[in-house]
């Protein structure tokens, strides 16, 4: 497998967290297992390098397994939060878990093989940056909502996060609900054990994301993955992708 990642620009940093692509140029189908992230991507697959498909996910939270056939190759847009409105303008909530297919093929993507589509970055930099403008709804509680859960990787109680942006805990939530399809306090867990992948990588099993002690983070990090930290760090056979991808420091 050949994975590939690179930032967007600095003006989409609080839409996109980055553009990706994997390649299984070999013989044989491999397996995966996707971890909840806290992110939502829109996936184009390629056969042999022509294109096949395009989807929209939503946010995961719980572990999914996937197979990517023989000379399949993927490239995909990891989108934050905030894009939903702002660049697709619709809930995903009803993607929990889950994707769809698109039916209108977007970004010109069709035309486009897997290696032009990776080369094209800053074209869908400028491109995801115009429809940000044209679509911009100004919503201060929105943007200090998401600037504060993107600093803090959720680890900041939702009274002070409500007491924070001057919105109601139970506005937030079911805002939330109506448009990711959790309750923020669940968001905020996911993004608390999306950040410890990091330190499990390392060896670390005891994350220092305020977990109560080692007993409380082990039953946060089984819920969403349905593994013990010291299965993800065995990662055998790069398994968690989210596991392999990080960089050994």
């Amino acid at each position: 497998m050949n994975y590939w990642q690179q930032v967007p620009d600095l003006k989409l940093k609080g839409l996109v967290r980055c553009y990706w692509s994997l390649d299984n140029d070999s013989s044989q189908n491999l397996n995966f297992t996707i971890l909840p992230d806290g992110f939502f991507d829109l996936i184009v697959r390629y056969s042999n390098y022509k294109f096949e498909s395009i989807s929209l996910t939503g946010l995961y939270t719980k572990e999914v397994d996937v197979q990517i056939r023989q000379n399949t190759q993927l490239f995909g847009i990891q989108f934050k939060l905030a894009a939903a409105e702002t660049i697709f303008q619709q809930s995903i909530a009803q993607l929990l878990n889950d994707e769809k297919l698109l039916k209108n093929v977007i970004w010109d993507f069709n035309n486009l093989s897997f290696e032009e589509t990776i080369s094209q970055t800053e074209r869908l930099n400028n491109l995801i940056s115009d429809i940000a403008e044209e679509n911009y709804s100004y919503d201060i509680r929105k943007q200090r909502l998401f600037q504060i859960l993107n600093q803090t990787k959720g680890n900041q109680s939702i009274k002070d996060i409500a007491q924070d942006v001057f919105w109601s805990s139970r506005q937030i939530n079911r805002y939330f609900k109506r448009t990711f399809g959790v309750p923020l306090k669940v968001y905020c867990n996911i993004l608390r054990c999306s950040a410890s992948y990091k330190d499990i990588k390392k060896g670390e099993l005891y994350s220092n994301q305020n977990y109560f002690d080692r007993s409380h983070f082990n039953k946060e990090i089984k819920k969403h993955t349905n593994h013990t930290p010291k299965n993800l760090l065995k990662n055998e056979n790069d398994r968690f992708l989210q596991i392999s991808i990080i960089p050994k420091k």
